[in-house]
């Protein structure tokens, strides 16, 4: 599927997490994007910190309630790259350094306690050694909005395939209470002039609706030496 026209035809998927690999098979892609509908949930940028980055409030006057929407989405430990829409980054991190999986980190996180939405937490994570390359995404949502159940998915994908990605967002569209996303990872096409980190990073934020994009990250990691370009736009400046 073609990942511009999916996110254009959405007005709200809320956080979106989307891994692959660029068509011409160079580059480990990654981009994270943040949108919200309230105040406090807009009043938010993304600033590099070290590796990763972090959330961090645009008007700190205004910022009303920071759990939830304040995180790092973004951390390197060793090959790998962490990207998720909450804290469980710092959960995965941890495991890792102590001998756990992705998939075994997660397991003493579910869903967020937002009531009545519990906004799935979605992760991923890119793996780049000796010039192999895989990635792994997740989902931790409630049984069809029941706050007793959790449900957990982990895909795998070894091996990527050159021009193709994988994408999963919080949420199916926009709702009260906002309904999860379904199913499995979507996959999406990656097309030649998507080779290019500006032209997709550009697309990608065009594509996400006007009134409710905040943040957007992109990363491109070079397969055979690991060398990393990050682009980062914020809608305020």
């Amino acid at each position: 599927m073609n990942i511009f026209d999916d996110l254009g035809s959405n007005p709200y998927p809320g956080r979106g997490i989307m891994l692959g690999l660029s068509a011409d098979g160079k580059n480990a892609v990654a981009a994270y994007f943040i949108m919200g509908r309230s105040e406090n949930s807009r009043n938010r940028v993304f600033v590099e910190d070290g590796d990763g980055i972090r959330t961090k409030a645009f008007d700190p006057s205004k910022m009303k309630d920071p759990s939830l929407i304040i995180y790092a989405p973004v951390r390197v430990y060793g090959p790998n790259t962490i990207v998720t829409n909450g804290d469980q980054t710092d959960t995965v991190y941890a495991g890792l350094t102590k001998g756990l999986s992705f998939s075994e980190a997660l397991r003493s996180r579910e869903f967020e306690p937002d009531a009545p939405n519990y906004t799935p937490r979605i992760s991923g994570m890119m793996t780049i050694e000796d010039g192999a390359y895989s990635y792994q995404l997740s989902i931790l949502k409630s049984a069809h909005g029941c706050p007793d159940s959790c449900e957990r998915f982990t895909y795998g994908y070894a091996s990527p395939l050159a021009g193709e990605g994988h994408f999963i967002h919080t949420y199916e569209t926009d709702g009260d209470p906002l309904p999860s996303f379904r199913g499995d990872p979507k996959t999406i096409e990656l097309g030649e002039e998507d080779n290019d980190i500006d032209t997709f990073t550009k697309k990608l934020w065009d594509a996400l609706n006007e009134d409710n994009k905040v943040s957007l990250f992109v990363r491109f990691i070079n397969v055979a030496d690991g060398t990393r370009h990050t682009r980062i736009v914020n809608r305020h400046e």
